[in-house]
């Protein structure tokens, strides 16, 4: 694998007042490389494990600072220890393919490669790189629509014995949301059009708006409050409402926002995620707020503790993961214009479900 340097001139535009000046962003750029294996995979941090989304999330980071070559050894490492059914196990110890600590394979982990792919080519051109992993996308895709419910949600998960679990989580299928859409894109793309994805898509977006029934009840994390927006399922005023509706549960003026309520525990991805959700809303001021508040998190090797337990005064867990630092790279590129990733979040230029006539 290309070993690319991570000086300031290569993240100059990742460069955010109160946030992150070029050169800590190429220390956090490096802090992420650095986590990296030889064959491509992205651990949270070396001897922790890989699940497939944080290390897709890892892989867009480094395309953000141009770090081209090491993304594109991440998606190749999908691509290689893709399961024979189109899904990853749920984790891998350090990144080790060959020892899966969690066999059970999750839908918004598996989903999540088309949002990678589709922001990797959006960030290089490379119409070979996007022929090369259209069948890994393809057959991801075909594994998570085999879960989707009669109601559109999408089944969490399928155990290690192949049992389906049908419940489905409303983060997992927001996620999930804008993860069809990004294989919508890459096979309008390819002029292969996908029907039946675009009527899947539909039904999923439907039930995320109209009907919170059908989802498991987890109102106490945060990420159920902001991924429907985050995921382009709410959009204009019913994403607004939905945000101001959570917000002072969620939010801590000056720490960031909560991970699961009632806990006095901030975390660095959950407010990165809501900062990014905020800019799709166009409110770009609260989100580079929220981006400067958790600037607390930050250590000295550019990378960003996991969370914050403000009753106590405690960092918890110690912890410096690739996401979390993937997780603000993202939000800062979006807030800063970078065309790739304001596109894959934007969602101006995704393709769009087809809407069910009835419910």
């Amino acid at each position: 694998m290309t070993r690319a340097g991570h000086g300031p001139e290569r993240t100059d535009r990742l460069v955010l007042p109160g946030v992150l000046t070029a050169d800590q962003a190429a220390r956090t750029v490096a802090g992420i490389a650095a986590a990296q294996r030889e064959d491509g995979a992205i651990p949270w941090f070396r001897g922790h494990h890989l699940d497939p989304w944080d290390h897709v999330e890892a892989a867009m980071a480094l395309d953000t600072a141009g770090e081209h070559a090491r993304a594109a050894a991440a998606y190749r490492w999908l691509a290689e220890h893709q399961n024979p059914d189109g899904s990853w196990y749920a984790a891998y110890a350090d990144g080790d393919a060959a020892d899966p600590t969690d066999r059970g394979r999750e839908t918004n982990f598996v989903a999540y490669v088309a949002v990678g792919v589709w922001h990797h080519y959006l960030s290089t051109g490379d119409d070979a790189f996007l022929d090369r992993m259209w069948p890994t996308v393809f057959a991801a895709v075909e594994f998570v629509l085999r879960l989707q419910q009669p109601g559109g949600q999408i089944g969490w998960k399928r155990e290690e014995d192949g049992t389906d679990v049908t419940d489905a989580l409303l983060t997992g299928s927001s996620s999930i949301h804008q993860a069809l859409r990004c294989a919508l894109a890459i096979a309008e793309h390819r002029e292969e059009p996908q029907p039946g994805w675009e009527l899947a898509t539909g039904l999923l977006a439907h039930a995320i708006r109209e009907h919170p029934e059908r989802f498991l009840d987890k109102g106490r994390y945060s990420m159920d409050w902001y991924y429907p927006v985050l995921g382009g399922a709410l959009t204009g005023p019913a994403a607004k409402e939905r945000i101001e509706e959570g917000w002072d549960r969620f939010v801590v003026p000056g720490l960031g926002v909560r991970c699961v309520l009632p806990n006095p525990w901030v975390t660095g991805g959950e407010s990165c995620e809501l900062a990014l959700a905020l800019w799709v809303m166009g409110e770009s001021d609260r989100a580079v707020e929220i981006l400067q508040w958790i600037q607390h998190l930050r250590a000295e090797n550019g990378l960003y503790w996991t969370g914050y337990v403000f009753e106590d005064d405690a960092i918890w867990p110690e912890e410096l993961t690739a996401w979390t630092a993937g997780s603000l790279l993202l939000a800062v590129a979006a807030l800063g214009g970078d065309e790739a990733t304001t596109a894959v979040f934007g969602g101006e230029r995704l393709p769009v479900g087809l809407e069910p006539d009835c419910c």
